[in-house]
């Protein structure tokens, strides 16, 4: 038998939990809310594809570009022939529109490459790091494969091939360097920074060196800088090229093609 009060004794802490709970929603709606707004304003701030970039978006007699039914962007050679024994699936910089590398994949296709220009949520790499798995089984007559990307984009593809080294022929560092260890994966690796890049850090670039595998490359473009790997325009806290964005991409790509 419960003495007086004992029924209330055993509402208050009752209460007292509710209460708790309804706080802790509270709080965990209002962080929801508030990482929605700041996602939003950074999305809101995206770098968009230039004029060069979207008309690189169509086939001309050397490269056929498609959509993929995921609305990834496809460029092939002639006859949009998915043979190629080389592929790239390549991942864009954080915040940049996916297109805005076209001009870039487009040059590699008419090469001889069958380049998969992949789109992120939230044009955050970071937010879809397995994003090749899927594109990469999708057209398995491509033999050789490498992943590879811009900035964040770079970082996150590295991340990808060190937990798939085996599916994977190799790796390209566009003003990017991997934080993961790569020294025992056996891939080739393709790293390209400009002088005047102003975004890339290069104090973790060197330090992360060791991360890579031996007989890793580099390329210096002299005039470069962080931006024009893409088209999108000006980006902040990035020094001024003194070559044009053409020449840029054009250094970039005969780099990329010395792969096997």
């Amino acid at each position: 038998m419960g003495g007086p009060g004992g029924d209330a004794a055993h509402v208050r802490p009752r209460r007292r939990l509710r209460r708790a709970l309804a706080v802790l929603l509270a709080v965990v709606v209002a962080l929801i809310v508030v990482v929605a707004v700041a996602l939003a304003v950074f999305h809101a701030g995206r770098y968009r594809a230039g004029e060069a970039a979207m008309a690189a978006l169509a086939s001309d007699d050397a490269v056929t570009v498609s959509t993929s039914a995921e609305g990834y962007a496809v460029f092939a050679g002639p006859d949009d022939d998915p043979s190629a024994t080389r592929g790239l699936v390549f991942y864009p910089g954080a915040n940049v529109d996916a297109a805005a590398y076209a001009p870039l994949c487009h040059e590699l296709a008419a090469r001889g490459w069958f380049c998969v220009l992949v789109s992120m949520p939230l044009d955050l790499a970071i937010l879809d790091v397995d994003a090749a798995t899927p594109v990469m089984a999708e057209y398995p007559q491509v033999e050789r494969w490498y992943v590879g990307g811009h900035s964040m984009g770079g970082a996150m593809a590295a991340s990808f091939a060190a937990g798939n080294p085996d599916g994977l022929a190799g790796l390209v560092l566009l003003a990017a360097y991997s934080t993961d260890d790569l020294t025992e994966s056996g891939l080739a690796v393709y790293s390209a920074y400009g002088t005047e890049d102003g975004v890339l850090n290069r104090d973790n670039y060197e330090r992360d060196e060791a991360n890579l595998p031996s007989g890793w490359r580099e390329l210096v473009i002299d005039g470069g800088n962080h931006a024009q790997f893409g088209d999108y325009g000006a980006q902040r806290g990035d020094g001024t090229a003194t070559i044009a964005p053409e020449e840029q991409v054009d250094e970039a790509v005969s780099f990329i093609d010395q792969a096997a």
